[in-house]
């Protein structure tokens, strides 16, 4: 086998076991010998090598020359630069701290439903609902609270109407890969999937693209990226809101993170933990995650800034303009100039510079790519 084909044994090596997995499962859903499995129990969130075919470490499939699971990996090899040139024809500049894009704005959805139920201004709720009424997705995969959904533990789901989307919108900072929801969208029937993720997983179908990793590249045609530091293990909820703080995990109602986590109990009680105090939790996939802005969505968004029930948006790609011009002209979305909140945008390149950090010592030609200097806003 030539030197330069890369299969499970060197994503085991170089990703799996080094800590630069996030546990996305694009190597799951790209392998197709089904010899990759994936282990979301106790917080682990990791891709497994079945003990047939190769063992624990190694592949027989690799061996005779399949390589889709590092081509799907979106922490495998030079992903960003790859990534960049295959969306944009050039990597990004060493000010970019949040990505290449084309606008920054503030947006916010013009429906009291929508507001209500989903997180900040309603956005990637009003944008998933879009896509599906007007054909550009057949699905979407997301996540949704296990049950009843007391436990605060997410799954990944297939999103096919307005009602999933209302009833799964939130967030929940535990991890969850949404992209192993891929094959049950698939076996329903979809063609033109819908992906929102942290930039972690939003990053896997277009390094599927730039990789020519086939047809599940292919059926990706939106993938909508959530402004992400962190998430945490799903141990945070008995370890720290209930055991320090009395907040058990079936009384929280809405959670968000405004600086401090701010808890919501069904009691109508509010709390407040300070962020500090949850570092501990924090999953060891996100200790070398370099992408706080989601750089290759098509849109990413967040709720950063002075305005709480406003989204900060970055538009990345021609889809993205498209449909955000087109829900702002059907009054779907009210927009904002970024300049009316400029703490928002330097919030989100003073994270997006603090998590390019993270990554260890890369070859020359990939680190002068990461280099952080102060951005100009």
């Amino acid at each position: 086998m030539p030197v330069d084909i890369k299969h499970w044994k060197h994503l085991y090596e170089e990703v799996v076991t080094s800590g630069l997995c996030t546990g996305c499962s694009a190597c799951v859903i790209a392998c197709p010998h089904d010899v990759l499995g994936y282990e979301s129990a106790q917080g682990t969130y990791k891709p497994y090598h079945f003990e047939q075919d190769g063992g624990a470490t190694g592949c027989t499939h690799g061996d005779k020359g399949c390589t889709l699971c590092t081509r799907a990996c979106p922490r495998f090899g030079l992903w960003e630069p790859e990534i960049d040139n295959y969306l944009y024809g050039r990597p990004r500049n060493v000010d970019e701290v949040s990505g290449i894009y084309k606008e920054i704005c503030l947006t916010q959805a013009t429906s009291e439903e929508l507001l209500s139920n989903g997180q900040d201004g309603g956005l990637v709720s009003a944008l998933l609902i879009y896509a599906l009424e007007e054909n550009i997705i057949d699905a979407a995969l997301v996540s949704r609270l296990e049950g009843d959904g007391t436990t605060w533990k997410a799954a990944p789901y297939v999103a096919r109407t307005k009602e999933d989307i209302i009833a799964t919108a939130g967030s929940r900072y535990t991890y969850c890969a949404n992209p192993y929801a891929y094959p049950q969208a698939v076996e329903q029937g979809a063609e033109r999937i819908g992906l929102v993720g942290m930039g972690c997983q939003v990053s896997a179908p277009k390094a599927m693209a730039a990789r020519r990793a086939g047809k599940i590249a292919r059926r990706f045609a939106l993938s909508i990226g959530l402004l992400c530091s962190k998430t945490f293990d799903d141990s945070i909820f008995d370890e720290l809101f209930d055991e320090r703080y009395g907040i058990k995990r079936e009384s929280i109602k809405k959670m968000n993170i405004k600086g401090v986590f701010q808890i919501y109990t069904k009691d109508g009680g509010y709390h407040e933990v300070p962020l500090k105090e949850a570092h501990q939790w924090t999953r060891e996939g996100c200790l070398m995650c370099p992408d706080f802005a989601a750089e290759h969505a098509d849109i990413s968004a967040g709720g950063i800034g002075a305005y709480a029930d406003w989204t900060l948006t970055v538009i990345r790609s021609d889809l993205g303009k498209q449909i955000l011009d087109d829900m702002e002209n059907k009054h779907l979305i009210v927009r904002r100039p970024i300049e009316e909140d400029l703490g928002a945008l330097k919030l989100m390149n003073k994270l997006s510079a603090v998590s390019r950090k993270r990554l260890p010592e890369q070859p020359a030609e990939y680190k002068k790519r990461i280099e952080v200097r102060p951005s100009s806003v």
